[in-house]
């Protein structure tokens, strides 16, 4: 089995002049989740080589053991180091995708021509797509059948509570609950920094980073019961 994990290559917060990017734990559980699990994982990126990680998913308070692991692993490390051009990859060649988030993705990924169509073409080819956190607002101009794919749809993110409690409401180009509402999603969620996951057909959605393991788990029970072994 062969999954593509897409990260950002967007380091700025908006124009307050900090930094931002992947959310390490979102990058790091999942991988780990692949790799245990024998998959052949691809990392791609925008712009290739190393994604930007936001600093602030590095604090201490914010260490978890996939982050701990990962600054141990210099398989981990040297993977993410190195990631394709995400131009460079076609859906026809991996049998699912994931979308760790961070802020990062709103500004580049969201609006990236070359990640809607991909997106576009997983799904349209009935294969599962995996998001997690900020990266559900990855969707926002994604179509299935001439409509918003997830227009009718279950699905959950990065909440409008969790981005106030960061005080960030007013730097993101939109907020990920609110633009999925506007699309017609059902959007669902449990408290903030809860674990939380949805599958609704060939679509996983996670709400934030805590959420990461559980919907790359989610991910893999699907791909698995999608692909004959």
């Amino acid at each position: 089995m062969k999954i593509l994990q897409v990260l950002t290559s967007h380091d700025q917060l908006g124009n307050t002049g900090r930094k931002t990017g992947f959310w390490l734990e979102e990058g790091a559980a999942p991988y780990f989740v692949f790799r245990d699990a024998g998959v052949d994982v691809t990392l791609a990126s925008p712009k290739g080589g190393q994604p930007p990680i936001d600093p602030k998913s590095d604090l201490p308070e914010n260490q978890t053991p996939a982050q701990v692991r990962f600054k141990k692993d210099t398989e981990a490390i040297k993977a993410f180091a190195n990631t394709v051009k995400l131009a460079d990859v076609k859906a026809a060649d991996f049998d699912t995708v994931f979308y760790p988030g961070g802020h990062g993705p709103m500004w580049d990924l969201a609006e990236d021509p070359v990640s809607i169509a991909l997106l576009e073409s997983f799904y349209s080819s009935g294969k599962p797509i995996a998001l997690v956190c900020h990266a559900p607002g990855v969707l926002r101009h994604v179509k299935y059948k001439g409509e918003p794919l997830v227009k009718g749809k279950h699905v959950t993110g990065f909440t409008n509570g969790e981005e106030e409690a960061v005080g960030l409401t007013k730097v993101v180009p939109f907020l990920v609950e609110d633009e999925l509402l506007r699309l017609g999603a059902i959007f669902e969620k449990t408290a903030n920094w809860q674990p939380f996951s949805i599958t609704d057909g060939h679509l996983v959605t996670g709400q934030n980073p805590a959420s990461s393991t559980v919907t790359a788990q989610a991910l893999m029970k699907l791909v698995t019961s999608a692909v004959p072994a």
